[in-house]
């Protein structure tokens, strides 16, 4: 079920209702009807991988539950790997077997040797990546000791399954999320209507940002070579929005959604393409999932403690894995590596937590050096999104080639070229206001909140006017497929 669906516009307003005048005076009903809403939002997409949500919740919480009784080390360790193996099993099957047996036969036949096997056509399920990450955080800091298992499997399937973000994150831990489940909830109108707001925004991301910058980026990254190096440009600025617009829009979603029932999840994007350099705008891209990796793989193999040759090892593990995680294609492993790449060089000299104030705090107007250090970690993050949108290697090459070619210099020409410049200007205005909300939560937090209720309910069904005008191009959501 998409946020952007007529389905999820009649679903939602069912569930808020039942939850909050049905079964509120009775907490474990509330969180019996969140497991229900959540696998039916699951279910409509494809019933038949409910099977894999359940099966993972009922292997972690079993083992958080052994894990809590057990003192021996060696047997703990064994569930901890039990754990990690099943999810991560799940996770190497459905998204990497084909990749994995493409390589392997490829390798073979690099030598000489012919190997024939039959490629599975394999369904990746919808929100894989996502959910595997939180259950396994649980069965992880149980491990640690940094959270106690819970009894109640309701609770739990609730957390795991919790359908705001289930399927694109943002990826929750245990130990924020979890014990919200126990909690009394009361309706909080002032939060209902926060959580409004950021839903408003995020679907403005999605649908006015996001679906029509994705109709200049698809038509040029799939035509490419029909087009010169200065179109190219214009493709991969198109897809920077888009990608954004897209996942940060996600974000503002499922954060607005769970506050209008009672929950408070992390923030997933700080407004990254403001950042100064690229140790600052992996501190505010897909925040949940940075983390993630600096908790359970950064840290554990050494950090950047230690000698320049585990810095480095260090740094670009981290980056490939990450890589790898958003899809099985080599284009998405070196996108990562290019990023440690960027990365390592503030890591060497002790330059990476140069930036971690607000850029321009309590100014309205950058400085030039803060200008400058936007734009040239904006560029560099735009040249690493080729590598991210390109079907192949052999295509990312050929795109990249063309910019750095004479074409460069040519006037950009395509189909729809006046329509884009309007969308340009539109993406602008866009950034100006992200630009004036970069403190707050979300952009449009406090927009608005001291003008008079006439003009602040004009400013917010202006976004709606444009949501329904811009609204004819409906894009799936990018990270659905990772």
């Amino acid at each position: 079920m998409l946020f952007n669906s007529i389905d999820f516009a009649v679903f939602l307003p069912i569930v808020f209702v039942l939850y909050w005048f049905v079964v509120n005076r009775n907490l474990q009903l509330q969180n019996f009807l969140i497991v229900a809403a959540s696998l039916i939002f699951y279910g409509w997409w494809d019933w038949r991988f409910l099977s894999l949500i359940l099966f993972s919740a009922v292997v972690d919480y079993l083992i958080g539950r052994k894990l809590s009784a057990e003192e021996s080390p060696t047997t703990r360790k064994i569930l901890l790997w039990v754990s990690i193996l099943v999810n991560l099993g799940f996770l190497g099957f459905f998204k990497y077997y084909n990749f994995f047996l493409d390589n392997f036969m490829g390798a073979f036949s690099f030598f000489g040797y012919a190997i024939q096997a039959n490629s599975l056509n394999i369904i990746l399920p919808v929100g894989i990546s996502f959910y595997t990450f939180q259950t396994l955080s649980y069965t992880i800091d149980v491990y640690r000791k940094k959270l106690t298992p819970t009894k109640d499997f309701i609770a739990f399937l609730a957390f795991v399954s919790f359908f705001p973000q289930l399927v694109a994150g943002p990826i929750e831990r245990a130990t924020n999320l979890l014990p919200q489940f126990f909690k009394e909830r009361k309706f909080d109108y002032l939060k209902a209507v926060d959580g409004m707001r950021q839903i408003l925004w995020g679907l403005f991301k999605k649908i006015v940002i996001a679906d029509n910058c994705a109709e200049f980026a698809n038509l040029i990254f799939n035509n490419s070579d029909d087009y010169r190096g200065s179109t190219l440009v214009i493709g991969a600025i198109f897809f920077t929005f888009q990608i954004y617009g897209d996942f940060s829009g996600y974000s503002d979603i499922a954060i607005g959604t769970s506050r209008l029932f009672g929950f408070d999840l992390k923030q997933n994007f700080a407004f990254p393409y403001f950042s100064r350099d690229m140790a600052e705008f992996w501190r505010r891209w897909h925040i949940s999932l940075s983390t993630w990796f600096r908790d359970y793989v950064y840290i554990p193999l050494g950090g950047s403690h230690g000698g320049t040759w585990m810095k480095v090892r260090n740094t670009f593990i981290i980056f490939i894995v990450s890589g790898f995680w958003h899809g099985a294609n080599w284009t998405f492993i070196v996108w990562g590596a290019l990023n440690a790449v960027y990365f390592l060089p503030l890591l060497l000299r002790n330059k990476n937590r140069n930036n971690l104030d607000e850029i321009a705090q309590g100014r309205f107007f950058p400085s030039l050096k803060e200008i400058s250090s936007i734009l040239l970690t904006f560029g560099l993050t735009v040249f690493a999104w080729i590598f991210f949108r390109a079907n192949s290697m052999g295509h990312a090459v050929s795109y990249i080639a063309e910019i750095f070619s004479g074409s460069l210099f040519t006037v950009p020409d395509f189909e729809g070229s006046g329509r884009a410049f309007r969308l340009f200007i539109l993406v602008i205005l866009f950034m100006l206001v992200e630009w004036r909300g970069r403190e707050d939560q979300y952009a449009i937090e406090t927009l608005g909140l001291q003008w008079k209720r006439p003009i602040r309910r004009a400013l917010y069904f202006g976004i709606i006017i444009l949501l329904f005008w811009f609204g004819q191009n409906e894009q799936q959501f990018i990270y659905f497929q990772f």
